[in-house]
């Protein structure tokens, strides 16, 4: 990657990558940059963020599986404190890996973000006492197209390794992912 200090690794899902931004860290603390426009269009990735925001969420926490069913937005996501199993579903319906799912760890040790292209569902448990997770999104929020997969589906079968996690009220009533293709039929 030449001097970026910049790492993006293929996700196991077409289209996601994995970041590993640039990072220093001294007696002082440390520094981080997790993105520059050059240096991610020199990797392939064009993001043109629209809105920044964040959650913090307790232990055992599970958020997601959010998506929108117009005008779906890419994601950076990364916790900035804490540790999270980061869940993503591709719901691109002329995707290769359409209806699969992957994980990642990303937490304050290792400083890893992960680019979701649009058309992916995402959520997260928090697996540390809490987690402060930052989002980063290309295009806008739409509630009116707001929408989800419920967390515990029975086709994907993720497996969030709890029994008793905590869950919104609006989590806890998203479609199944049967119901998601029989209306959508992907996105």
């Amino acid at each position: 990657m030449g001097n970026s200090n910049f790492e993006f690794k293929d996700g196991e899902l077409e289209g996601v990558k994995i970041i590993v931004p640039f990072y220093m860290e001294d007696n002082r603390g440390y520094f981080l940059k997790s993105i520059e426009r050059d240096i991610f269009r020199n990797a392939g990735i064009e993001v043109d963020i629209y809105e920044d925001f964040e959650s913090l969420s307790s232990q055992d926490v599970i958020r997601g599986l959010h998506f929108q069913t117009q005008f779906p937005q890419t994601k950076i996501v990364r916790a900035i404190r804490g540790k999270i199993k980061d869940v993503l579903v591709d719901l691109r319906k002329d995707s290769s890996s359409f209806g699969r799912s992957m994980e990642i760890e990303l937490s304050e040790e290792n400083h890893f973000s992960v680019l979701i292209p649009a058309g992916f569902a995402h959520g997260f448990r928090v697996m540390s006492k809490e987690a402060l997770v930052s989002y980063k999104c290309a295009g806008k929020y739409y509630k009116e197209y707001d929408s989800g997969i419920i967390w515990n589906d029975k086709d994907l079968n993720i497996d969030w390794q709890i029994d008793n996690p905590v869950i919104s009220l609006r989590d806890s009533g998203h479609m199944t992912f049967d119901e998601f293709k029989k209306r959508y039929g992907g996105l």
